[in-house]
């Protein structure tokens, strides 16, 4: 069966990958450990796979964990992905009517949906964290509103949405003195900026492992303070273990090697593309940021990208319900680089991006004309007779996307 004509062709040797944020390409030794060890898992089972891998099971993927992270090994704890991990233990949480859930607008549709199922549950407060008029964090609220009612805090490290960097270590000078339970995201963060759980002053910290770390799917990790939190988050398939420890050596390695930071160079290309609004709120972004245009769509953005080999991802308001960007229900397009992009990654961004831009706007003069050439014809016949409805009604204009609307 042939593609549609339409469809996204791919140069795998030429694609300027700017979506690590999503999904980062795994590094070759990464993809031939998760290869040989699904290989084995297929042929022998789980059982012979989990004895073959035998230590790097049991401490050697802990103890890079444990580096990475800042905290003894043996509080790390796999999971199949960041959202699972923080639903394990949250969900386990014993909460009542007089405490206070806080989370933030950059929280991501998962753990917001967590975070909505134990309110639910124990009948608590979820409030959510302000923002300044410059995008960051309102720590003066936080200051002036923390108690001992406060139970839980949820933090992303780098927003999703935008790449908003959140002050993690000042939040954690905050909630010190009180007994509220630190919760970091940190999936977007890992990989690319350092997280380091006692300096931050974390109970819990999660994150995937297939994003800035370019490990394989259906991953992630957690370090969780002892005796602060129950619960336990379903184990990933072994062969998945094995690639993460190696994508994790990977990392460590390449952090000894001199990298450029991209993303001035990205943020500069889309700042002077006629058109583009950049969403970029906050002080600092780090990885990522996105933008929109005024006129064309995010989905034939990324389709028209993609056809010229640059990948990027569209973003839906559903993805950070509580996020400023998301409040008219509009789509926009997330670029996000890393240390195996390069400057040429960027330049054939911006050309294939002005030539996108270029033709649909070609399109949509052309349809103009069309539009003028048939209102200026003569009316059509129907059935009705002259002047009556035409067979050729317009269909109604606009863009339609599901929305989600949060109860108040």
């Amino acid at each position: 069966m042939n593609a549609p004509t339409n469809a996204p062709t791919y140069d795998t040797e030429r694609t300027a990958h700017l979506d690590t944020a999503g999904t980062g390409r795994m590094p070759d030794g990464v993809r031939a450990v998760l290869a040989a060890c699904t290989a084995r898992d297929d042929r022998f089972g789980s059982r012979a796979l989990k004895e073959h891998l035998g230590a790097v099971l049991d401490t050697e993927v802990h103890d890079r964990l444990g580096d990475l992270l800042g905290v003894p090994a043996g509080e790390t704890v796999l999971a199949t992905g960041a959202a699972a991990a923080f639903d394990a233990f949250v969900s386990a949480t014993e909460l009542g009517p007089g405490d206070r859930i806080w989370t933030t607008p950059h929280e991501g549709v998962d753990h917001l949906t967590t975070l909505c199922s134990l309110r639910d549950r124990t009948r608590c407060r979820l409030e959510v964290v302000p923002l300044r008029a410059d995008g960051d964090l309102d720590l003066d609220w936080m200051r002036d509103h923390i108690d001992e009612d406060v139970a839980l805090v949820s933090v992303v490290h780098v927003s999703s949405a935008c790449g908003t960097v959140n002050p993690l270590e000042r939040v954690g000078r905050i909630l010190a003195p009180h007994r509220a339970r630190y919760a970091v995201d940190a999936s977007h963060s890992v990989g690319q900026l350092p997280v380091d759980a006692a300096r931050i002053g974390a109970h819990l910290v999660t994150a995937d492992g297939w994003r800035f770390l370019r490990g394989p799917d259906a991953v992630g990790f957690a370090y969780a303070a002892p005796g602060v939190w129950g619960g336990r988050p379903p184990a990933p398939a072994p062969a998945a273990v094995a690639a993460l420890n190696a994508a994790l050596a990977h990392h460590a390695a390449a952090l000894r090697l001199p990298r450029e930071d991209l993303l001035p160079r990205l943020r500069a290309v889309v700042e002077r593309t006629p058109g583009i609004e950049l969403l970029a709120p906050g002080r600092e972004q780090a990885g990522m940021l996105a933008f929109r245009h005024g006129e064309v769509p995010a989905a034939l953005i990324r389709r028209g990208l993609a056809r010229r080999g640059v990948v990027l991802r569209k973003s839906v308001a559903q993805e950070n319900p509580l996020h400023p960007a998301a409040r008219d229900g509009a789509t926009a397009v997330r670029a996000s680089v890393h240390h195996d992009n390069g400057a040429q990654d960027i330049d054939r961004f911006e050309q294939a991006l002005r030539d996108v831009l270029r033709e649909e706007r070609e399109r949509r003069e052309e349809r103009e004309r069309s539009g003028a050439a048939f209102a200026a014809a003569p009316a059509a016949v129907g059935a009705d007779g002259p002047g009556g409805p035409s067979p050729y009604r317009a269909k109604p204009a606009g863009r339609r996307h599901l929305t989600l609307h949060r109860a108040t």
